[in-house]
């Protein structure tokens, strides 16, 4: 099951991830502007966040074998609709139902996991993310050897059958669970769930992932395009050097994973986003190939981030509606950090790329401020 769940989170996750790798194609097909392939990157999180709540609603009603499987096969049509895409306006509708189809998986993979490890969740869940990690370290790469080898429709066309593939390993090894007795209505109605992510902790909590989330996706978004672009480096460069930032959390997230379960949230998140911080102020200030290395080394301490806060705060939600209230709180964090990548485009086109990163940095700091004057982590 764990092998089942961990093979479909690699493909959910580094299929999002090959955009970023494959955006200069993009922008060459389709004639975007900076800004405008910002977009298209918050219209493909968005479409993710947008999906979180019902995702999660529909796991607590139906189960998470059902919505996992789901996934899969919507995530498989929808990509081969990006593939087939003549115009722009096909590409973004595309883009939106793949993100879309791939938030089901997001709620269901952290729920099910509970269930199955209640006691090693923190684990568990960097296991599973760490499998994500795998698949982002290989996949963009991967894709951009073949959109320079044959054709950016390739470097995505390649994950379909793969998607195929996660649906069947989901179906034979998840067990069946009978939907719950209580009507549907009942779900839809979110009793609960603004007085829960009005608690305290856990909107401390939604607080720190929305300003992580929108650190990640100016990143990752943006990374691949800064290194060709504004440092001049070749494109098989800029895209293993995107490969290792997230081969990087192949270690990074079951390490925080273990010092969340051993010594809880503080300690290990300044440390991630204190060094996170110091890698993207010295960003702008680089030009050769090693140096960036190091950079991106440093950078990847920011996928340990999630994994922590998330673990944490899955546990502070009650039973019974676990995934409506994570797939609200996801809404919200996924959503509001979406909205970085078209700003941070926006700040790029009118030729402030290094500046956009030294704001990135600031935020970096503002989260270091806020876990480290909370008492109570």
């Amino acid at each position: 099951m764990l092998l089942a769940i961990a093979f479909g989170w690699f493909l959910s996750i580094s299929v999002r991830m090959i955009y970023p790798a494959l955006l200069p194609h993009l922008r060459g097909t389709y004639d975007l502007t900076l800004t405008t392939a910002g977009l298209l990157l918050t219209v493909l999180w968005i479409a993710y966040a947008c999906g979180q709540l019902p995702g999660g609603i529909l796991a607590d009603w139906a189960g998470e074998r059902l919505l996992l499987i789901a996934s899969s096969l919507l995530a498989a049509t929808m990509l081969a609709l990006v593939v087939v895409a003549d115009s722009t306006i096909v590409l973004f509708l595309a883009t939106a139902l793949f993100g879309a189809g791939t938030a089901l998986y997001g709620v269901s993979r952290f729920t099910i996991l509970d269930d199955i490890y209640p006691d090693q969740l923190g684990t568990a869940t960097g296991v599973t993310m760490a499998a994500g990690d795998v698949g982002n370290a290989v996949m963009p790469p991967a894709a951009g050897f073949i959109a320079v080898a044959m054709a950016w429709q390739y470097g995505f066309g390649f994950a379909v059958p793969l998607f195929l593939l996660a649906a069947v390993g989901l179906w034979t090894t998840l067990p069946r669970r009978k939907r719950a007795a209580t009507p549907l209505s009942e779900y839809l109605a979110l009793d609960d769930v603004v007085p829960t992510l009005s608690h305290p902790i856990v909107l401390r909590g939604t607080v720190l992932l929305v300003l992580w989330s929108v650190i990640m996706q100016a990143f990752i978004g943006f990374y691949p395009t800064y290194l060709i672009d504004v440092k001049e480096l070749p494109v098989r460069v800029a895209t293993v050097l995107f490969g290792l930032f997230f081969a990087l959390g192949i270690l990074m997230k079951p390490i925080a994973g273990r010092a969340y379960d051993g010594v809880g949230v503080r300690a290990p998140l300044l440390v991630i986003m204190s060094t996170a911080g110091l890698a993207l102020v010295a960003l702008p200030f680089v030009g050769e190939v090693w140096p960036f290395v190091l950079l991106t080394v440093l950078a990847s301490s920011l996928l340990g981030f999630e994994t922590i806060v998330i673990s944490d705060l899955t546990r502070r939600l009650p039973d019974g509606t676990r995934g409506t209230n994570l797939g609200a709180l996801r809404t919200v964090y996924i959503g509001l950090g979406a909205l970085s990548p078209v700003l941070f485009g926006a700040v790029a086109d009118r030729g402030y790329f290094d500046e956009a990163f030294l704001g990135v940095a600031v935020l970096a700091g503002v989260v270091v401020l806020i876990v480290f004057a909370s008492i109570d982590y």
